[in-house]
């Protein structure tokens, strides 16, 4: 692409028109201690196009190499094994440019891709019905909220504070408009949420209590007893799942009294990507196909009896009355919800299980490694997929940063931010991909701190 810079006239007609006297006063809202000023970039002088590739080379090799780097984070963004038939199918040109279906009629083949991922997040959360995804985990659960509220016609949720912090904030942003109450649950010595607290605190005002499981700190959280109690009360269970593979060897949520199951799809062979693009899923029972957000793929046959995929349903705006509109989604992620089907299908029943159980015995044998160095403990004694908190005997901050600095490890996540009371401790992430080796060597740098 061509880079055309603006000439003077145009920037003196660009000033005039927005009513502003020079360039400078665009910049008025930044603080000048924040403004380069007379300082210098560092830059070099121009330099050749041969000059400049030498000079680029030279900066890359400044750069950390990702592969030399032994990562142990997760926190709602998962390293897994991706098959490489994902990466050979979805850059088909078919599929490569799928977005929306606009024209459900034609779209044939991305249709029955969304009915495929559909008819998988239903067996997995063992659920009912569920739709063709989700811009992510956090925005599928900000739907659920709403759908809640719009459901119970109540305004109040109890949501945990083992739910993911970022998780929690997209909720709030999403709920600040629709005058919804949201109150936060405390969890407990073992890390699991207060469900005593929840049951003190449910009352006839009510839309919703919402969990995690596995929950921010990795605990396996147990909720099947909230059941009669929320449904006496006329309120829904919503259950996220931030790390979808632990649905490979967990009870289904559905299975366990939740009503609407929302979570990222990431870990079914999504890369990491620097946080996305992603894929969430959202779930639910066939009493309320009709408050859910985003769009449904169906099944049926043409005239002359041919199976045939149509868009049965699309609640958004532009689609039908505003004021039947469930959602302003305005799309499914097509591309990252075909690359989770065709991992999931590629895996298979017993492969997905296996791969969940390789990411229990992983993250088991660094717990178990970790539990036994002086100064250090498992802040939670619960059971826990593939992620567990580690307290440490100086700030979490400091030894992550030696670590990485010092032996490159990447040691999972500080959790003074969002837990002020956890200030010592480290999020820690074992999957299939980190190597006894690896977590070896952890343990040895971290006897020796």
């Amino acid at each position: 692409m061509r880079y055309i810079p603006h000439t003077e006239k145009d920037i003196r007609e660009m000033l005039a028109k927005i009513g502003v006297k020079n360039i400078e006063q665009l910049f008025d809202s930044i603080p000048q201690e924040l403004r380069l000023g007379e300082r210098q970039l560092g830059l070099p002088k121009s330099l050749s196009e041969l000059e400049l590739t030498a000079f680029l080379g030279r900066a890359q090799k400044r750069n950390v190499n990702a592969a030399e780097v032994s990562l142990f984070l997760g926190a709602g963004a998962y390293r897994h094994f991706s098959p490489a038939l994902i990466d050979h199918l979805i850059l088909r040109g078919e599929f490569a440019t799928s977005y929306t279906p606009y024209q459900p009629e034609v779209s044939q083949g991305t249709l029955q891709a969304i009915f495929e991922f559909q008819t998988m997040i239903a067996m997995l959360t063992g659920m009912d019905i569920a739709n063709a995804s989700m811009y992510d985990g956090a925005s599928a659960l900000a739907e659920a909220v709403i759908m809640a509220q719009r459901i119970t016609n109540k305004q109040e949720i109890l949501i945990s504070r083992t739910v993911h912090p970022e998780y929690r904030q997209v909720v709030e942003t999403y709920t600040r408009a629709n005058q919804i109450e949201l109150v936060e649950v405390p969890f407990s010595a073992n890390g699991k949420t207060d469900l005593d607290s929840i049951l003190n605190r449910l009352s006839d005002q009510t839309a919703a209590v919402v969990l995690q499981s596995p929950n921010y700190f990795g605990v396996v959280e147990e909720y099947a007893g909230l059941k009669k109690q929320l449904t006496d009360r006329g309120a829904l269970l919503i259950v996220a799942v931030a790390e979808a593979l632990s649905l490979g060897i967990l009870k289904p949520p559905g299975e366990r009294g939740a009503d609407i199951v929302v979570g990222e799809g990431q870990s079914f062979g999504l890369p990491l990507s620097y946080g996305g693009p992603y894929v969430g899923f959202f779930a639910t029972q066939d009493k309320f196909l009709r408050q859910l957000p985003g769009r449904l793929a169906g099944e049926t046959v043409d005239r002359e009896g041919r199976r045939s995929y149509v868009l049965t349903l699309s609640t958004r705006e532009q689609h039908i009355r505003r004021e039947r509109a469930t959602s302003n989604i305005c799309t499914n992620q097509g591309l990252c919800a075909l690359a989770a089907t065709i991992y999931l299908a590629t895996m298979g029943k017993q492969g997905l299980r296996e791969v969940a159980l390789l990411n229990v015995r992983k993250a088991d044998y660094l717990k178990n490694r970790l539990r036994k160095i002086k100064g250090f403990k498992i802040r939670f004694d619960a059971d826990t997929f593939n992620e567990f908190v580690l307290e440490c005997p100086k700030p979490a901050e400091e030894i992550r940063d030696t670590l990485l600095q010092e032996a490159n490890i990447l040691a999972g996540v500080p959790l003074k931010t969002h837990y002020p009371e956890l200030a010592n401790s480290l999020l820690l992430c074992a999957t299939e991909l980190n190597t006894q080796e690896e977590m070896d060597r952890l343990a040895e740098k971290l006897e020796g701190m």
